[in-house]
């Protein structure tokens, strides 16, 4: 770069101004005084960063081991001496997997010394290029290289009490959703964005599918999405230009406010490994190294964490601490760096000197950052929270340097609901509200508890019973608990509002009259959903399942297909298929028929409840056909009932924000109301908790009881609580993260 871009460039770092890609590049090149220049105001915006998040002049790392899964992978990267292939490992006298016993080995004795994190550190999908990594799967019992990663994690937590953290490289959405569980974070490595590095011969990731980059990008997004707190970063010096450098850094930053899910940002430098086709290409220089964690700080912000790995750089750790990380990573006192096995890790002893020449504090973290501990659930896992939470410092959350680490078990959480917070009157409150409803009259049982409201007030636990309760709360409990039927919209509305004491009591009342009408048996049917198509151009705003014809997850089940989990279906005891899709642009109207007629010519005897409103408008559609005509067809074809689905809130301002109104609550109304009429039954839904409010539910509910009065075709009504974590309309800040339990009650 020319003396005055430098200059400019330098200038605006400075004084705070945000840089474009070129502006970066140019910095990325900095040398000499310049870099010492950078690297100041790196500096500051890191440790304004650090104020900001409560822990001023600490730098942090994570005591760790490293568990390296497997050697194998399906990737072939020209830098890579990580990897290996089976005969080696053979003639080494390895497995082609670490077993159960080596993985726990090696997990206890890192916790014995202190660890309080397990790297699982493996190649990507090795059963996909090796028939020896598959064989070793099958013998063993495991569906592919992830569910023994899932099954290993779950060990090392409950044997050893180490928190997992997991690098098994691509994964999908439904990958996360299956590892989440058992690991408080996850990583992989951007690299690069530069695709011809992928692309052409000759390039460090030519003839590795899991390092295109817009693959690894949609995977920091997933996780994102998925609320994984994920560690990404950039491999420096494998041949990418400054401007693609910082173009890498700039998608990671655009990723990282758009999903706030990349926890860390590790700069690292190559290193070149004698045998691996990059053997001869030289190393990234320390320099080079330093402009680049500079960069990334500026560009990234004082909110992000960034690290460099202390055995890559050459003792110079004060250098690196100037130029702005504020992280070094996984440290071992175990077990070496086996993907950088010739670069041994510094003592933590010396790395705390070091730090502290620096005028630092060197500080251990857990395998999760303090802010994501913060932020609990859903970031972390329900099932992870009670393992995160003992090896926590409570005031930092940092590691608690003095937790004892042993294992704990894992397992499904219970749920326990409970509407007070504790207190001396709780067990007195509780004993008082339960009487409601229980002794044959219902208004007899209203009076009783709210004749002696004051008493509530002072047994109540701090915070339960608001401070007035509005006289219309009161007349429209006294109304339900007398006769339901003649509740006023007002006084509806106002039960739907109800809290404490008094939400207590309506529920009592509508328990009662579900005694009344019902009696105590509470009834389910053994199903199997078969989502046919997951591609979906539809563009809902609250979905995550949708997918285009080009995404790596999509897919399309064929006749056979559909009839064959019909039938597995059956043979374990279902009596129903429940099956939905996606509006596959490429899917014929008459498609939905051939779908029931294949279940039915498989298992006749199965219950076919399939096809949302919005799926029968695009097969009417496309047909030609009327809704009643196509509904008819369906029928002859085996359809037996629908799922009313694709309701929502059957709010037209409402469903123009979740669907740009594709499906308005009127067609919605037709087209169930049609197929009452044809004799098809349907169940009756409400999702709730995003950009709705109360008396959106009440008209909802409203217009389905007058829907059941004109037909009588409901089945049951569903209530389906807005499910926010990977739907775009809470992502770009529009819905609320769904409904309060205080709402489902």
């Amino acid at each position: 770069p020319t003396v005055s871009s430098m200059r400019r460039a330098l200038h605006r770092a400075g004084e705070g101004v945000a840089l474009d890609v070129g502006e970066a590049a140019v910095l990325l090149q900095a040398r000499g005084d310049d870099l010492v220049r950078l690297s100041g105001v790196a500096g500051r915006v890191r440790d304004a960063g650090l104020v900001g998040v409560g822990r001023p002049g600490v730098i942090t790392y994570s005591r760790k081991v490293f568990i390296p899964l497997t050697r194998l992978c399906r990737d072939k990267c020209h830098y890579c001496t990580f990897v290996t292939v089976p005969g080696k490992l053979r003639r080494a006298g390895h497995g082609m997997f670490l077993s159960p016993d080596e993985v726990l080995e090696v997990a206890r004795r890192g916790a014995a010394l202190g660890c309080k994190e397990a790297l699982f550190t493996l190649g990507d999908r090795p059963e996909e290029r090796w028939p020896q990594a598959r064989e070793w799967l099958d013998a063993h019992g495991y569906d592919d290289t992830l569910a023994y990663v899932r099954a290993m994690s779950v060990r090392v937590l409950e044997e050893t009490g180490l928190l997992p953290h997991l690098n098994p490289g691509v994964l999908s959405w439904s990958d996360f959703q299956r590892l989440k569980p058992v690991a408080p974070s996850m990583g992989m490595m951007l690299e690069t964005t530069a695709e011809r590095l992928w692309s052409q011969p000759g390039g460090p990731h030519f003839g590795s599918p899991d390092k295109e980059p817009a693959v690894r990008l949609r995977v920091l997004e997933d996780a994102g999405r998925s609320n994984v707190p994920f560690t990404t970063g950039v491999l420096i010096g494998i041949g990418e230009s400054f401007v693609e450098r910082a173009e890498s850094l700039f998608a990671i930053r655009r990723v990282a406010r758009a999903y706030q899910g990349v926890q860390e940002v590790i700069v690292q430098n190559f290193r070149a490994k004698p045998g691996t086709a990059m053997g001869g290409m030289p190393d990234a220089e320390l320099e080079e190294l330093a402009a680049a964690i500079a960069v990334a700080r500026v560009v990234l912000g004082p909110g992000m964490r960034i690290q460099a790995p202390p055995n890559l750089v050459d003792g110079e750790f004060g250098r690196f601490i100037a130029a702005g990380i504020d992280d070094w990573g996984g440290v071992s006192p175990l077990t070496p760096d086996h993907v950088n096995p010739e670069r041994p890790w510094p003592q933590i002893e010396e790395l705390a000197a070091r730090t502290a020449d620096a005028g630092f504090v060197l500080r251990e973290r857990l395998t999760v950052y303090p802010e994501f501990v913060g932020r609990g659930e859903p970031w972390i896992d329900p099932r992870v929270v009670p393992h995160v939470a003992a090896l926590t410092d409570a005031v930092t959350g940092l590691a608690d340097e003095a937790a004892v680490v042993v294992g704990r078990a894992w397992q499904e959480p219970e749920e326990t609901f409970t509407t007070t917070g504790g207190g001396s009157g709780r067990t007195d409150l509780h004993a008082t509200i339960d009487t409601v409803g229980r002794s044959g009259d219902r208004r007899d049982d209203f009076d009783a508890v709210y004749g002696d409201w004051e008493v509530l007030r002072e047994q109540a636990a701090p915070g339960m019973v608001p401070d007035r309760v509005e006289a219309d709360v009161m007349r429209a409990l006294s109304v339900a608990a007398d006769d339901p039927t003649r509740l006023s919209d007002g006084q509806a509305l106002a039960l739907l509002h109800a809290d404490g004491p008094a939400l207590e009591a309506l529920c009592r009342i509508a328990d009662e009259l579900r005694r009344d009408v019902v009696g105590e048996e509470v009834t389910y049917v053994v199903t199997r959903n078969i989502n046919f198509t997951n591609v979906c151009y539809t563009g809902c705003r609250f979905c995550a399942f949708a997918q285009r014809r080009t995404d790596a997850d999509a897919y399309t089940l064929s006749m056979e297909q559909v009839a064959d989990r019909a039938a597995q279906a059956w043979e374990v005891g279902a009596t129903e298929v429940c099956m939905q899709g996606g509006i596959h642009p490429d899917l014929p109207g008459t498609a939905y028929f051939d779908i029931a007629a294949a279940v039915k010519a498989r298992v006749p005897g199965m219950h076919v409840h399939a096809f949302s409103p919005m799926e029968i408008v695009n097969g009417a559609s496309r047909t030609g056909m009327s809704v009643g005509q196509w509904l008819a067809a369906a029928k002859e074809a085996g359809l037996d009932s629908i799922p009313g689905t694709a309701a929502e809130i059957l709010d037209d301002e409402v469903r123009w924000v979740l669907t740009k109104g594709k499906l308005p609550a009127q067609t919605w109304v037709e087209v169930v109301s049609a197929a009452h009429r044809a004799g098809l039954r349907s169940s009756s839904t409400m999702m709730y908790g995003h950009v709705d409010q109360p008396h959106h539910w009440l008209g909802h509910l409203r217009l389905l009881a007058r829907m059941q009065q004109e037909t009588g075709g409901f089945t049951e009504f569903v209530t389906l609580p807005f499910i926010h974590t990977n739907a775009p309309v809470y992502l770009a800040g529009i819905a609320r993260p769904g409904p309060t339990m205080r709402d489902n009650r």
